[in-house]
């Protein structure tokens, strides 16, 4: 009985866990994105695509038609001011770390749509639906 009732608690705290995870990225207002979700925004919208990573990163593959705006870089702040704030913004890095940390900075900057590649472009290097540019 004790062990039934321990089961029935861990998996009560998981899915309230899971459930404030989604509800915190909804309060925010930035959206997860996987690869098709940001096909149709790019066919929908003028969207601005920002690879969040380093140059040397960036340099190497990228998301075709991406601009680089380094999270790490000390002119961060200035560059990220040269982006349309009207304009929805799709943010990517490697895992999605940096990406978050710099939609939640986009979205107090007054940015209107912030869209992240959900698991950054690790997750997604082999989808057929990214056009990834590889440095050969």
């Amino acid at each position: 009985m004790k062990r039934l009732f321990t089961i029935g608690f861990l998996l009560m705290a998981i899915s309230l866990g899971t459930s404030c995870i989604d509800s915190k990225i909804e309060n925010t207002g930035v959206k997860l994105v996987t690869p098709e979700e940001m096909e149709s925004i790019l066919q929908l919208e003028d969207a601005q695509v920002v690879d969040v990573r380093t140059q040397r990163e960036y340099d190497k593959s990228h998301i075709a038609n991406s601009q680089n705006i380094d999270y790490n870089s000390p002119t961060f702040e200035e560059d990220i001011s040269k982006l349309d704030k009207a304009k929805p913004v799709i943010l990517y890095c490697r895992g999605g770390s940096r990406s978050a940390k710099c939609a939640k900075k986009l979205k107090e900057a007054g940015f209107e749509k912030v869209y992240d590649l959900d698991g950054g472009i690790s997750k997604w290097k082999h989808s057929d639906k990214l056009k990834i540019e590889v440095k050969s």
